[in-house]
């Protein structure tokens, strides 16, 4: 049987997260440094450090590279923890892209690789790029990928353009999908090349207007032109990287997850007692229907959102590859907890489109995350593929 049952030691931690969040990280979310572009890196700089005092820097990074070195059902917990705050994830180095970035180069970065890219990343010295999506191809069909490296038998030079690339403008670690074309001195195909951010050749055009500011230095266009890399340069195998992207998605899938299932929540503790003191028509709203009906399906969907990550978790712990499920959490968590949101807006009324709390922010926030690593529709389209291919999971009793 899958045991859900938390050790005492997460729950301590995770409410000692919590603690620190609401001490010291929640006075930042009016800091002007929080741009309309996301935190800037000087803000994320000193989020980095308070968290590092706290000693909760990049709790899932494995322990020989510095990190905490969590399981997935601990990080469930504390990533639902530090997620009551959009910034708690920046502070505690736990953010996409660099969690999911760390995660990948941790599994198939050479030593050389990791000390150079990986390390100051778990130590929060740096920040990390994913350049995959195209403007004109790559995105949710990576097989459309455009950006070409051709090897000139000394050289990749690689030369395309990239759009929707988290936080490029200052990363320094730079992870580039690229398809090296069929050359005479050795393999070809989709391929992961592995630089430093100022690398002649990377072209930041510029930063993305978005409605989303949770991510720090937005989201940018990139191009890359006369861009020359050497075989060191190279993330893994030739032709590889479509492999390595699952790889590094089924967990970044459900880290997600767990950081807006903390934020949701917290919505839903500003709408409860917003209803508890505001009052209409002679008595408070939580004693009308038509509010606490929301507030109930609220508490149901966050209800189903724990589990739910918390069994995937429990799966990846345990060997499972289970993209399959990932992409179930992923569609349903992504969809149930913007309702979440919503609804919560919807109970605070006016106040909860404006500034006067965190409501408004986190729902914009959290709209994107119905798009990102996978829009909801097209992991549907997973899911149904796999049930062509081997039926329903649930059709025997005792499932999973």
């Amino acid at each position: 049987m899958t045991d859900f049952t938390l050790p005492e030691a997460t729950k301590a931690l995770a409410r000692r997260t919590r603690q620190f969040v609401i001490d010291k990280i929640i006075p930042f979310e009016r800091d002007p440094r929080l741009t309309q572009h996301g935190p800037t890196d000087d803000l994320r700089a000193e989020l980095v450090a308070l968290a590092k005092a706290e000693g909760l820097l990049t709790p899932q990074a494995p322990t020989e590279l510095g990190g905490m070195g969590f399981d997935h059902a601990t990080q469930a917990a504390v990533f639902e923890a530090a997620g009551w705050s959009t910034l708690g994830p920046v502070a505690m180095n736990c953010a996409a892209p660099d969690e999911g970035n760390m995660y990948l180069l941790s599994r198939i970065a050479r030593p050389d690789q990791v000390k150079q890219f990986l390390s100051p990343m778990v130590s929060g010295e740096r920040r990390s790029v994913f350049a995959m999506t195209e403007p004109d191809g790559a995105g949710s069909d990576p097989g459309q990928l455009k950006t070409r490296a051709v090897f000139n038998g000394n050289d990749y030079e690689i030369s395309g353009l990239k759009w929707l690339i988290t936080g490029a403008n200052g990363a320094k670690t730079w992870i580039i999908m690229a398809n090296v074309e069929p050359n005479a001195h050795g393999p070809h195909g989709p391929t992961l090349f592995l630089c430093e951010g100022d690398t002649p050749g990377i072209h930041i055009e510029r930063v993305m207007d978005s409605m989303d500011r949770n991510y720090v230095e937005g989201h940018c266009v990139v191009r890359f032109e006369g861009l020359r890399l050497g075989p060191s340069h190279l993330l893994g195998e030739i032709g590889s990287a479509f492999r390595y992207a699952q790889m590094r998605l089924a967990p970044a899938r459900l880290t997600h997850c767990m950081r807006w299932l903390g934020a949701a929540a917290r919505c839903q503790h500003i709408a409860l007692e917003h209803a508890r003191v505001r009052t209409a028509f002679g008595k408070p709203l939580l004693a009308h229907q038509g509010v606490n009906f929301m507030l109930a399906d609220n508490e149901i969907a966050l209800h189903q959102a724990r589990l739910a990550i918390r069994h995937v978790a429990w799966l990846l712990d345990n060997g499972v590859r289970a993209r399959h499920e990932s992409s179930i959490v992923k569609a349903s968590v992504s969809e149930d907890l913007f309702k979440v949101a919503d609804r919560c807006v919807q109970i605070l009324g006016g106040i909860g489109v404006t500034s006067e709390t965190v409501v408004e922010m986190i729902f914009r926030d959290m709209r994107p995350f119905r798009l990102y690593d996978g829009p909801t529709e097209v992991h549907k389209f997973a899911i149904a593929t796999q049930l062509e291919r081997q039926g329903s999971a649930f059709a025997d009793p005792v499932g999973w």
